[in-house]
């Protein structure tokens, strides 16, 4: 059984597990009745008898999405409603490959934001607080649903649209804007910038910065730094553009839960469909609950997580800790860049970086490049090699040698073919 369906529920809890049977039940009725993508999955399977047997229905990969729009040009099949319904149109960052296109009606944009309300009540924003989104606006969904849930809630947002980074800080100093929603890495470059302008970010008006768009807001040395960059609380966050916004905050700065009132969770071996044990590391497994316009059922986000069972709900620990492709083998070792992002922040501070790794043999090698002084990169080497047991080489570089980011950021080079 996965994880994210094993141990001791409350009362409480199996009453959730019923209602969202239910309404995982009427979704798939729908998609059967109405999606022609759905319609030659499912094949006719429309009513599980509980969520063991809802667990034999097929995967679904990126690439099932992908084949699906280059086939069905553009938009693909997995619409449930005629196209004249939907309203919102984003697409994927293109991690993986070609980006994917998605479409929400207005009533899916609404579950978009009722997701975000969660994350907003954990953060504890207030009615006067003013909200400062470093943000490009592109089509990449980003903070796009958590703008408007903000306007819904009628709370000032401010965004840094194409403005670049000393205007964006301006516009925070200025505003007096009390949250920052941001990248990690954006939100460290935005405090290396301002120290380098004569700003103190530290004694701004920011008290809570929310986090997404990459792994980072949950890895304890980058989360200390953001914290101590901003003198502000630090929020992190997870969501996919064709999943939905399915990460709640752990006020604790532990990981981030799952919002299991809107999605169905399991945790499977990577490049396998067996459950991993609680606790153990394995690919995100998601189905959302409350966009049956364009839903996914059983889909393998490429995300690799630790999920524990707590009383409180399942916690993905450390939140999102890469992507399943960009794991390494180093003699014998399986390293991710998430760790090696931890003991760069632990030794440099808010210095870029690169990972770059090639394949030598059976064995894959990494070369860290850090726009840092020599002695922080044999720092960082020690730091990997005391914790994980294995040696990577660490190279300083000149400072702004390396690429800056402000959406997702992309420091893993990989040259395995």
């Amino acid at each position: 059984m996965p994880v994210a369906l094993t141990g001791k529920m409350s009362a409480d809890a199996d009453l959730g597990r019923w209602e969202r049977l239910l309404r995982l039940r009427e979704m798939l009725a729908k998609l059967v009745a109405s999606n022609p993508f759905w319609q030659q999955r499912l094949d006719g399977f429309a009513a599980p008898r509980n969520l063991e047997e809802f667990l034999q229905l097929p995967l679904t990969s990126n690439h099932d999405l992908s084949a699906d729009q280059i086939q069905h040009s553009p938009f693909g099949s997995n619409l449930s409603e005629p196209l004249e319904n939907y309203s919102k149109y984003h697409q994927t960052s293109g991690t993986t490959g070609k980006p994917l296109l998605v479409l929400d009606t207005p009533q899916s944009w609404d579950w978009w934001c009722d997701c975000w309300d969660s994350v907003l009540d954990v953060c504890g924003l207030r009615d006067n607080d003013r909200a400062f989104f470093a943000f490009s606006y592109a089509p990449f969904i980003g903070f796009w649903s958590a703008h408007d849930a903000l306007a819904r809630r009628g709370i000032l947002s401010v965004s840094g649209g194409g403005a670049h980074t000393v205007r964006r800080l301006q516009l925070l100093r200025d505003l007096d804007c009390t949250v920052l929603f941001s990248t990690p890495t954006y939100s460290l470059h935005m405090a290396a910038v301002a120290e380098e302008h004569g700003i103190d970010t530290a004694k701004s008006s920011i008290r809570s910065v929310i986090l997404a768009g990459e792994p980072g807001g949950s890895i304890p040395a980058t989360r200390h730094r953001i914290g101590e960059a901003w003198g502000a609380q630090v929020f992190d966050h997870a969501g996919a553009s064709e999943v939905g916004a399915y990460g709640l905050p752990c006020p604790q700065g532990r990981g981030v839960f799952m919002n299991e009132r809107e999605f169905i969770a399991e945790v499977l071996a990577v490049n396998g469909e067996e459950p991993v044990a609680d606790g153990a590391t394995g690919e995100l497994v998601i189905t959302n609950l409350g966009r049956d316009c364009c839903p996914v059922v059983r889909y393998r986000t490429g995300d690799l997580v630790r999920a524990r069972r707590l009383p409180e709900g399942l916690l993905l620990a450390g939140g999102i800790l890469g992507r399943a492709d960009q794991m390494m083998l180093i003699r014998g070792v399986n390293l991710h860049p998430s760790a090696i992002e931890g003991a760069v922040r632990r030794a440099a501070g808010k210095a870029e970086f690169r990972i770059t790794v090639a394949r030598d043999g059976a064995m894959d090698e990494a070369v860290v490049e850090v726009e840092a002084f020599p002695d922080a990169c044999e720092a960082i080497a020690e730091d990997v090699s005391s914790s994980f047991g294995v040696r990577v080489e660490v190279h300083s570089v000149e400072r702004n040698s390396l690429p800056r980011w402000q959406a997702k950021a992309k420091r893993f080079r990989d040259l395995r073919g």
